[in-house]
């Protein structure tokens, strides 16, 4: 009896599991504005998302510890050089989607389809308006001029926005050119490299530098902040996307993969593709200041709408991944820490 018993409680525990899907999400974004996304995606497909929220390199580390036994169906996290770590540790499975592949751009996603961009943030150049003429910083490479020695603020070189910026340069300029570049920046620095993207700006607000490098958002934030402080921070400075007469801003993303162990497959894929909707798109650009990577949905967000038309690099964000052990050597060896 206890035997039958058993049996009929482990067939109505699969029932009830059957009817109630559900998908778990690892993600190192912490953005308030995925808590909609989240619920729209449950309210749309009935599926609930269980996710975990830590740092990107605690997450992959613990997929990895977890192994086939991670319950862990998606990873997300920002940065095509952080997925591309993922990748490398055999952490993902290719997905095939047609819905995937047809409405993300194939220089935004990865080549085998083992993860996809789903938002977009371009790296820029921000500078002090009562300082410096926007027309004299077109490009990164005018960073290095010699006239601006102990002008420049920017976060440390082990950091993964500053290695895929280098990855992208070593691509283009070459590893020669691009460590000739890397060791004038340094030799141009106001500060030892410090802090994260917006302390930069902060630091190029109160003259400290006149210059500084830091992802478009970061400054949008403080553009639309409630504080007083951070939009005076806002006022006082303006953006350059530079190489706008070439080949384009460096562009990143943010990002998901399916986990090679996912136990939820189908759901994992459906949530791949709902990042990729019209609606989810929107969320990314209204919540956080993000581009869609989706080219065809409009942005409502007025704030990235007053940037105009940007021109993007057209290079797969996979080379950023590809040559970050390069560009990690590259910067020690300079001595941009």
């Amino acid at each position: 009896m206890k035997t039958l018993i058993s049996l009929l409680l482990v067939a109505f525990a699969g029932l009830s599991h059957a009817e109630d899907p559900s998908l778990n999400v690892y993600s190192s974004r912490h953005y308030q504005s995925d808590e909609a996304l989240y619920a729209a995606f449950t309210q749309t497909s009935g599926i609930r998302v269980n996710r975990i929220e830590a740092g990107e390199d605690a997450l992959i580390e613990r997929v990895r510890n977890e192994g086939a036994h991670s319950p862990a169906d998606v990873l997300i996290t920002t940065d095509a050089g952080r997925l591309w770590r993922a990748q490398q540790l055999g952490l993902f499975q290719t997905v095939h989607s047609a819905t995937l592949d047809s409405r993300i751009p194939s220089n935004f996603r990865d080549p085998e389809g083992q993860w996809y961009g789903f938002s977009l943030r371009a790296r820029v150049i921000v500078y002090n308006k009562a300082k410096v003429k926007p027309e004299e910083i077109p490009t990164y490479e005018s960073l290095a001029e010699p006239k601006w020695k102990g002008r420049i603020c920017v976060r440390s070189g082990t950091h993964v926005y500053n290695l895929s910026l280098m990855g992208s340069l070593i691509e283009h300029l070459g590893m020669e050119k691009a460590e000739a570049w890397a060791r004038a920046v340094k030799a141009n620095l106001a500060r030892e490299p410090k802090g994260g993207d917006t302390d930069q700006m902060r630091g190029v607000a109160a003259g400290e530098c006149d210059l500084a490098l830091g992802n478009h958002y970061y400054y949008l934030r403080l553009l639309r902040s409630k504080k007083d402080a951070d939009r005076e921070v806002a006022s006082k400075t303006g953006v350059v996307f530079p190489n706008q007469g070439g080949r384009g801003t460096h562009f990143n993303i943010s990002g998901a993969g399916v986990l090679k162990h996912a136990p939820h497959h189908a759901a994992a894929v459906k949530f791949l593709e709902f990042l990729a909707s019209d609606s989810a798109q929107r969320y990314f650009a209204d919540g956080n200041n993000e581009w869609p990577v989706v080219a065809s949905v409009k942005v409502s967000n007025p704030a990235l709408a007053d940037f105009g038309r940007i021109k993007p690099d057209s290079i797969n964000v996979a080379v950023f991944g590809r040559n970050q052990t390069e560009a990690q050597k590259l910067f020690d060896r300079v001595g941009w820490r």
